[in-house]
């Protein structure tokens, strides 16, 4: 495997970077075994410590599975960053509802225009079954934690059919981190009928050939969401 020589600082982070740029380029293959910490630091021109550092940090956002004994190997890119190593890395985070939103407009957002460029007839098919479960529902019994379960199903296939390893990981971590406001959130009747409102025209969209009316509905629809929470 070749590598770049990397400078005498940030060293850690630089071979994150270089290794994590080959996993989501596809340059390394899920399942695909890393060489060992020696050959790593040989390769780098670095410590095997600072290998260490950097595998593990790689390990804790989903990129690489450490198998004790066993060595470091390509994540399944599809896999489940565990929900603890999210909760612990943003603990400070997640109760500051305005920027937790703002940030899932970014991140969110971003995901859903990928996928948007990505689609396929197959994947507008799948929205579109989606959008009528959600009209389907009534918003009188429906639960929050059960709409909630069926946001992020919707939003996990759209982050795994993005094209976009890292884009995948975020909707992830995002899923994980909102789901206390969002329960709160959608445990008003009439915010669930808002929440089902703007998510049938997100995913209406998408059959769509308008970009543009899909961004428009997307800030809409965190518009309306931290409206709503700041009401409460």
């Amino acid at each position: 495997m070749k590598v770049e020589p990397v400078k005498k600082e940030t060293l850690t982070e630089q071979i994150m970077k270089q290794l994590a740029d080959k996993i989501t380029s596809g340059e390394l293959k899920p399942g695909e075994r890393l060489p060992d910490e020696r050959s790593l630091a040989e390769m780098f021109g670095v410590t095997r410590s600072r290998i260490r550092e950097a595998l593990r940090a790689l390990s804790l956002i989903g990129l690489i599975d450490i198998r004790p004994g066993g060595g470091s190997f390509v994540s399944d890119q599809s896999a489940q960053i565990p929900a603890e190593t999210i909760l612990w890395s943003y603990h400070r985070e997640i109760s500051d509802y305005e920027n937790l939103y703002d940030a899932r407009k970014l991140i969110e957002g971003t995901v859903y225009l990928a996928c948007f460029d990505k689609r396929t007839d197959e994947i507008i098919d799948v929205l579109q079954d989606y959008a009528e479960q959600l009209l389907s529902l009534d918003t009188a019994e429906v639960s929050s934690e059960d709409l909630s379960d069926l946001l992020d199903e919707i939003d996990t296939y759209v982050g795994v059919n993005c094209g976009n390893g890292i884009f995948h990981k975020l909707m992830q971590t995002m899923i994980v981190l909102r789901r206390e406001s969002a329960i709160k959130i959608l445990s008003a009747s009439a915010s669930r009928e808002s929440s089902i409102l703007w998510r049938v025209k997100i995913l209406k969209a998408f059959a769509q050939e308008d970009r543009s009316r899909l961004a428009s509905n997307i800030d809409a629809f965190y518009a309306n969401s931290i409206s709503q929470l700041l009401e409460e």
